[in-house]
């Protein structure tokens, strides 16, 4: 019986690691075809992302966004809701976040303060975001893949709109520059996050990485709880897993959709103000979503998904996926790759990381069929205690 449950536990991990594995190989191959040794092309891309304490700490400032993003991901999916959105959610809370900071910087309020009500300003303009596509499923059926996409758009262009307005730098008026607010004082900045070796060496001292990654991480453990401790968690995966099984037991489903679409927005929000507090100092876009998320909305959906819907499994995929869009820049300068392969690469792997979602749904679905219990009680039956 022990047996039998850790192969089935095994079976649940490896499908993310053999299509990691096969996208790759396929990649191999790609590369073989334009004349480039795929040996030389991956260990440069290691070196790239890993290969000393700069490429390391870029790759965890890459990281940052998409475990936010891959956060709330996770909550959405359990709660049987599929969030597209997170590109729009983090430009919603960005705006937000950067507006309180800004006004708060004018007024000479302390760095904690403005740094705190920025993020939760932050953080409930994506949920406030979100919720829209949440309650347009919940209570009136509307696809949140077709409404969460539409919303990104929206996002975009009330984001050019109130940059070339009233968020617009003062000092840029009247000048053909690129749209951007003004500079967030100092002392609102997220600090430089460094770590000080038993030799009295500063590790990370010298590089953009920030605290951003602290608060990622706790968010992290946090949703972690919150859907696997607490009964707020457990109505929202029952709802994910069976949703007539969890009407039946007397949990709201539309509730629940909405919750995990708040919380889902939140954490993408979370993502767009830390980046403004952490790295860019001011919201600035070239007129695109990916001008200012580098496409952290959509990446955190498969590092998600390669993390196995497990916030705490988001953490190591977060930081796999920053590696490879850092370490890609390296493999195109060592071996004049073109910039398209480069996407190419990228685009395999999570085509492959998100096909083996397919296997996944199998097993659940025949763990479910299987089960001797009726689904008339609760979902119990079709939850797992552990992610």
């Amino acid at each position: 019986m022990v047996f039998k449950r850790l192969l089935s536990r095994t079976l649940d991990v490896f499908p993310p690691f053999l299509a990691l594995l096969a996208g790759l190989l396929v990649a191999s191959l790609l590369l073989i075809a334009l004349n480039a040794n795929p040996i030389e092309a991956f260990q440069s891309l290691w070196n790239g992302a890993f290969g000393n304490e700069n490429s390391t700490a870029e790759t965890l400032v890459k990281a940052i966004p998409m475990l936010f993003v891959a956060i709330g991901i996770c909550v959405a999916f359990r709660g049987g809701v599929v969030n597209i959105g997170g590109e729009g959610q983090m430009i919603a809370g960005a705006v937000m976040g950067v507006t309180v900071a800004l006004a708060l910087g004018n007024a000479n309020a302390a760095g904690w303060v403005i740094i705190a009500l920025a993020l939760i300003s932050g953080f409930a303009a994506g949920a406030v975001y979100a919720g829209i596509a949440g309650v347009l499923k919940a209570y009136f059926n509307v696809n949140e893949i077709l409404s969460t996409i539409m919303l990104n758009q929206i996002a975009v262009q009330l984001m050019n709109y109130l940059l070339n307005g009233v968020l617009l730098d003062p000092s840029e008026a009247g000048m053909n520059h690129i749209p951007k607010t003004a500079r967030i004082v100092e002392w609102a900045e997220l600090p430089r996050l460094s770590f000080t070796l038993s030799d009295g060496v500063e590790l990370f001292g010298r590089t953009r990485l920030h605290w951003g990654l602290i608060l990622a991480l706790l968010l992290a453990v946090l949703i972690y709880v919150l859907l696997w401790r607490t009964t707020i968690g457990y109505r929202i995966r029952a709802v994910g897993a069976n949703e007539r099984a969890a009407r039946y037991a007397g949990i709201s489903d539309k509730r629940q959709m909405v919750l995990a679409m708040l919380l889902a927005g939140g954490c993408a929000g979370l993502a767009g103000v830390v980046q403004v507090l952490g790295l860019q100092y001011r919201l600035q876009t070239d007129g695109s979503a990916a001008g200012f998320t580098a496409g952290a909305g959509f990446n955190g959906i498969v590092v998600a998904l390669f993390g196995g819907l497990n916030p705490l499994g988001a953490i190591p995929a977060s930081v796999f996926f920053g590696g490879l869009l850092v370490g890609a820049q390296k493999m195109q300068r060592d071996l004049g790759i073109p910039a398209s392969m480069i996407t190419s690469i990228n685009g395999l792997i999570v085509v492959f990381v998100v096909s083996s979602q397919i296997f996944v749904t199998w097993r659940a679905k025949r763990r479910a069929l299987s089960a001797t219990a009726p689904a008339t009680a609760t979902p119990v039956a079709q939850l797992e205690t552990q992610p």
